[in-house]
């Protein structure tokens, strides 16, 4: 797909979604160990996870698992007893669960005050909002494509509603790869360490501890990791 084009469609489902997942809201408790959260990201309901992760200002460990993956759909199925997506792993707590309306009421209970915002609650707005952002986005990490898998995983700093950031995600997705996904949406207390980190406040920005890059632009970082782990044959 034509540059301008990928982005200007991505915008558009970021604007379908009113802006969820662009700004920290109230938080709660911090976690001591990192969430993991199996899903992938065409799914509308692992969005609404996502977005959710982005307000409460949450990492996560994503093990993505688009349609066709080898790689943590069978490795779900094994711990949870179903491919369904999401499911979440809460270490701080031990709890574990799938369907995305429990796991965003657990999120806000557990890390924030408590009250789920209007577009994340059970319902019709919320429902079809979040099937209209994933169908502007057909196709867009959705089924999985041949990789390598790296030795440890990704780190990508994101915030779910960004339209750029979404692009890199999307790829991290298809090619399966394991990423440390860490939440700076707007009002995020962490901008200023990963400023600090990074020398100014853009995402999306990639780092790979496995060959020691680090990047701006949602352009360079998919021409990055389907170079790097693109194609299992080369």
């Amino acid at each position: 797909m034509v540059r301008t084009l990928d982005v200007a469609i991505s915008f558009l489902s970021t604007i379908s979604r009113a802006g969820s997942g662009v700004s920290v809201g109230v938080l709660g408790k911090r976690p001591a160990q990192l969430l993991e959260l199996y899903e992938f990201e065409a799914c509308p309901y692992c969005r609404k996870v996502r977005e959710a992760l982005t307000i409460l200002d949450l990492d996560a460990l994503v093990r993505p698992c688009p349609k066709g993956g080898t790689r943590f759909r069978p490795e779900l199925e094994q711990r949870g007893g179903k491919q369904q997506f999401p499911y979440l792993v809460d270490p701080n707590t031990g709890k574990e669960m799938y369907e995305s309306d429990d796991i965003v009421s657990y999120l806000f209970e557990t890390y924030g005050d408590g009250r789920v915002p209007a577009l994340l609650a059970p319902g019709l707005l919320g429902q079809a909002t979040l099937g209209l952002a994933s169908a502007l986005r057909p196709g867009h990490g959705l089924r999985a494509m041949p990789s390598r898998a790296p030795a440890e995983p990704l780190d990508l700093w994101s915030f779910e509603s960004s339209p750029f950031c979404r692009i890199a995600r999307e790829t991290l997705c298809s090619l399966e790869l394991p990423y440390r996904l860490h939440n700076v949406g707007k009002g995020s207390p962490r901008r200023e360490a990963f400023v600090s980190r990074s020398g100014k406040m853009m995402v999306p920005y990639l780092a790979d501890s496995n060959t020691g890059a680090e990047m701006f632009e949602s352009a360079d970082i998919v021409q990055y990791l389907e170079r790097t782990y693109g194609d299992a044959e080369r």
